[in-house]
């Protein structure tokens, strides 16, 4: 009798169904599901079997179409109108693929459709290419986006870009157009690489945008992040400059900058959080900060 030989699964090249499935892509060749996307309405072929296995969100949209007054409502065509074409094409062609094609264009809103579509490799990818390709210019939007979407390691590499670049990023639309929690994410860096003035007045004007946008107070849309701003950092020179400034717009409460002022009459920032203290990577040094310095030395035999 022959021996039994052992059954084996082989795999072909794999490029190879990749380039076939990908042919079928925006096809109307066996299509079965039509997308109408975006604002100018164009037409997206699709295979309801490919979708379906390979995305729940679809294979639920395509559940809930079953027709229930005839077959006509089956071919009643999707549509997408928020949505960048550029942008469902690219998901689509993760989807027959497992590839995708990004550029600065579309990458974050890529991002954005492959959360809501529970896509997590897609999100993984697009969460590479951002990382890698940041700018001055695209990198608050990116973080503003890895803040949104709780994407920690995305955060991360923002938050490491901006601490390198701080004086030309602040200056930036992106840095006006950021959320409280994405710019709080920025303020409680010691890494940054600015004066703390300066960070004080990009904040403030980051402060009268927002301001504008929401129709609301200076002094409300300000309230949650300049309990960041390292007032203590300041000399007395500057301090009355800001208190004299701060009396256009109340950006600052007044009682934090009565707290500098008595620290800076009584030289004891004992009760003062220590972060506050902390001078960051881009602070300058001035005569006051010795204090400071003093106060960290004694905090830190203390807790030895």
């Amino acid at each position: 009798m022959s021996e039994a030989v052992a059954a084996a699964s082989l795999r072909g090249p794999p490029d190879h169904l990749t380039i076939s499935l990908g042919r079928l892509l925006t096809h109307p060749l066996y299509s079965d599901v039509e997308f109408i996307v975006g604002e100018e309405k164009r037409v997206v072929y699709a295979h309801r079997c490919v979708l379906a296995c390979r995305c729940q969100l679809f294979h639920d949209m395509f559940v809930q179409q079953q027709p229930v007054c005839g077959p006509q409502e089956a071919n009643l065509p999707f549509v997408f109108p928020n949505v960048q074409p550029d942008v469902f094409l690219a998901v689509l062609e993760f989807l027959y693929t497992n590839r995708v094609t990004l550029s600065g264009q579309i990458a974050l809103e890529v991002l954005t459709s492959a959360v809501e579509y529970g896509l997590d490799d897609l999100r993984k990818l697009c969460v590479h290419y951002i990382s890698s390709t940041l700018s001055v210019q695209s990198v608050c939007e990116a973080l503003q986006a890895a803040v949104t979407y709780a994407q920690t390691d995305m955060k991360g590499k923002c938050l490491a870009f901006i601490e390198h670049h701080t004086k030309g990023i602040v200056k930036t639309q992106g840095f006006h157009e950021l959320s409280d929690p994405a710019l709080l994410a920025i303020l409680q860096s010691d890494l940054l690489t600015i004066d703390e003035p300066d960070l004080i007045t990009c904040v403030r004007e980051w402060a009268h945008v927002n301001s504008v946008v929401l129709s609301v107070s200076v002094p409300d849309t300000a309230k949650e992040v300049v309990h960041e701003l390292r007032l203590f950092l300041l000399d007395p020179e500057e301090l009355t400059a800001l208190e004299a400034e701060n009396k256009k717009d109340n950006f600052i409460p007044v009682d934090k900058i009565a707290e500098v002022w008595k620290f800076h009459a009584l030289k004891n920032p004992s009760a003062i959080s220590s972060h506050l203290l902390q001078r960051r990577r881009g602070t300058q040094p001035r005569e006051h900060h010795k204090y400071l310095s003093l106060h960290h030395k004694s905090k830190i035999t203390k807790d030895f």
